[in-house]
């Protein structure tokens, strides 16, 4: 379908036209691209319709009745959209910066424990140092947090150095240690070196399987080889969980121990290094390679990796 309109002045797009785009091709609702804008959804489909008749096409397929969809030409405007924003969103950040008032949003993910014991007093510090930026913090695993930053929905993230793709620049912060979890005076704590064998003998607590790491769902794969008496008692999904269930006996249980962070100090339990198994891993702070620094984001990078707990 065609739609002919002629060329004047009068058809020049607007700002808010072009937002009000952006929001309902990302979100792939117009009600909700509303919402975003502060427009009523009529209002907004107006918008919409208008940016069409600018271009002689249609930008969103309406076929599938409560699912829109970017046609080709759609897609087209919607990676201009996404460039203009952005440089516009940088544009304003500078200003402020050559003022010497930052401000604008950063947004950063990181899973639960690490936000719980590593983050409270970082985060603190950056945002009384800069009380015009926004901050939003979100509770994600560390795939879904790598997405996020991969996405553009996140400007940093914190995960394993493994597990981070090419694609993005990482700084490795801390140094990471995969331990086994055992009660006090553990027959498996007399063991000068261990074997998948030994370990398997004994009841263990497990993460959920689509939670685990590649290289720790090799290992685990490799422990059900390993012994005829292999028994996963429970599945957790949090180190504290595990190590409460540890201390009462149910079964041995396995964390990652981070430089400098005592996640556990109150738990009588014993660590046994699993150095044998796997590399040395470091915890890192995430970005994407190609975007450009303003100041207070250098800033958070610096609050991050200089941080002592």
């Amino acid at each position: 379908m065609i739609l002919i309109a002629p060329i004047t002045e009068a058809n020049d797009m607007e700002w808010q036209q072009l937002k009000g785009f952006y929001f309902a091709a990302k979100e792939r609702n117009f009600t909700r691209a509303a919402e975003l804008t502060f427009r009523t959804q009529s209002a907004l489909s107006q918008q919409i319709k208008s940016l069409e008749q600018e271009f002689g096409c249609l930008l969103f397929d309406r076929s599938t009745p409560r699912k829109i969809t970017l046609t080709p030409e759609g897609e087209k405007f919607f990676k201009f959209a996404v460039i203009t924003l952005t440089e516009f969103n940088q544009l304003k950040e500078d200003i402020y910066e050559m003022q010497g008032q930052p401000r604008g949003s950063l947004k950063f993910a990181a899973p639960f424990t690490t936000l719980m014991r590593l983050f409270p007093e970082i985060l603190t510090t950056f945002t009384n140092r800069f009380p015009f930026v926004e901050l939003k913090v979100l509770d994600r695993p560390q795939e879904k947090a790598i997405r996020l930053v991969q996405q553009g929905e996140a400007d940093f993230c914190v995960a394993l150095k493994s597990i981070i793709p090419d694609a993005l620049k990482s700084i490795p912060w801390k140094k990471v240690s995969f331990v086994l979890m055992v009660p006090p005076k553990h027959p498996l704590t007399k063991l000068k070196r261990l074997t998948l064998n030994q370990i398997a003998k004994y009841p263990l607590i497990v993460p959920p399987q689509d939670l685990l790491l590649p290289e720790r769902k090799k290992f685990f794969n490799s422990l059900k080889k390993s012994s005829k008496d292999f028994q996963i008692v429970m599945e957790s999904s949090n180190v504290e969980l595990s190590s409460i269930y540890v201390e009462e006996g149910l079964g041995i249980s396995f964390a990652s121990a981070v430089e400098g962070m005592e996640v556990l100090e109150n738990r009588k339990l014993e660590f046994i290094a699993l150095d044998n198994f796997f590399k040395p891993e470091y915890l890192s702070l995430v970005m994407r390679s190609r975007d450009k620094l303003i100041g207070y984001k250098e800033s958070f990078i610096d609050t991050v990796i200089k941080s002592t707990i």
